[in-house]
């Protein structure tokens, strides 16, 4: 017997955990090519802007071990292509509808929340503080709960009722706990997390950042120890907030680690340049490990690793 894969984020419920980071596979589009977007728990999209933005220029992505830097600058061709192109198409196609959001102050995106949250199809806004603020010489709105706690307020004050918000947050903060909270003071419904962390890599022919702009955002399997930890440790201080756990993920195991710290849905992202069809894969690997395992509810898992060695699953199955 099949275990019931579905899990909820807020008031939304997901036919499975599975879904894309955002930045990983556009708006669904290039991903549809090799298997049913259906399929998957749901598309996020890359982080959209107001307007059209060319983004950095070349070269902004390099090769790390075990993981990729890249600087894009949040290029994008801005909302309204995403509400007359791209999100129609996505739905079309059967699609859950992740919303990735980016601003240069609380009042884009507050404009980009009303916008995007009243075309229909839309299931959860994902708020991108990983942008720099202009105000905070530059800084991000991550790196300041009071700035990032201001974006949040202001998307979900533009944002429909039952439109969930998540907050996606980055690593690299000083207390990452305390941001969390302040996101979800700001009703957040949610947190995404791991954003890439940021770094550099020099070319050893130029003697030169690898990356326009020298820093960039490393992801891949490099961080996910990194990502896994965060997770556990947001869930340890804020057990009610749903999270939506990423960073390195590229197998079902994976999947299995970052619900076990207590995410309830897990985005694929660096592994799909690789790997295309690793979404529908990684699907199948963790349903076969739930049987294995005699799991009969992926929402059993949610959260296993806080709980007492030898401590029974809801499920029946034996603790992990």
């Amino acid at each position: 017997m099949s275990p019931d894969l579905r899990t909820r984020l807020s008031n939304v419920e997901l036919e499975n955990p599975v879904v894309t980071a955002a930045g990983c596979a556009g708006s669904g589009r290039e991903l549809a090519q090799y298997f049913d977007i259906s399929r998957i728990g749901a598309v996020t999209t890359k982080s959209v802007m107001l307007e059209p933005r060319a983004g950095r220029p070349a070269p902004r992505v390099a090769e790390t071990p075990s993981g990729m830097l890249s600087a894009t600058g949040l290029q994008g061709p801005g909302v309204d292509v995403l509400l007359q192109r791209d999100l129609p198409w996505l739905i079309s196609r059967g699609g859950r509808a992740v919303v990735s959001v980016a601003g240069g102050g609380a009042g884009e995106y507050a404009e980009l929340a009303r916008r995007i949250s009243d075309a229909p199809g839309v299931d959860l806004i994902e708020v991108n503080l990983s942008c720099p603020n202009p105000a905070g010489q530059g800084r991000h709105f991550a790196d300041d709960p009071e700035e990032a706690a201001r974006v949040v307020r202001a998307v979900r004050s533009h944002t429909r009722s039952e439109v969930p918000v998540f907050a996606k947050l980055a690593p690299d903060v000083p207390d990452l706990v305390g941001l969390a909270a302040a996101c979800v003071e700001a009703r957040a419904d949610g947190l995404s997390m791991v954003n890439a962390v940021r770094g550099m890599a020099i070319d050893p022919r130029t003697l030169r950042p690898a990356v326009a702009g020298g820093m960039g955002g490393l992801s891949g399997p490099a961080i996910r120890p990194i990502a896994v930890g965060c997770v556990y440790e947001v869930h340890a201080a804020l057990p009610q907030v749903p999270i939506i756990g990423m960073g390195g993920v590229r197998t079902g195991s994976d999947v299995l680690e970052f619900l076990a710290a207590g995410a309830s849905a897990v985005a694929v992202g660096t592994v799909n340049f690789a790997d295309p069809s690793a979404c529908v894969r990684i699907l199948r690997e963790l349903e076969e490990m739930l049987i294995d395992r005699g799991v009969t509810r992926v929402a059993d898992l949610i959260g296993s690793a806080h709980r007492p060695i030898g401590a029974a699953l809801q499920g029946g199955a034996a603790a992990l």
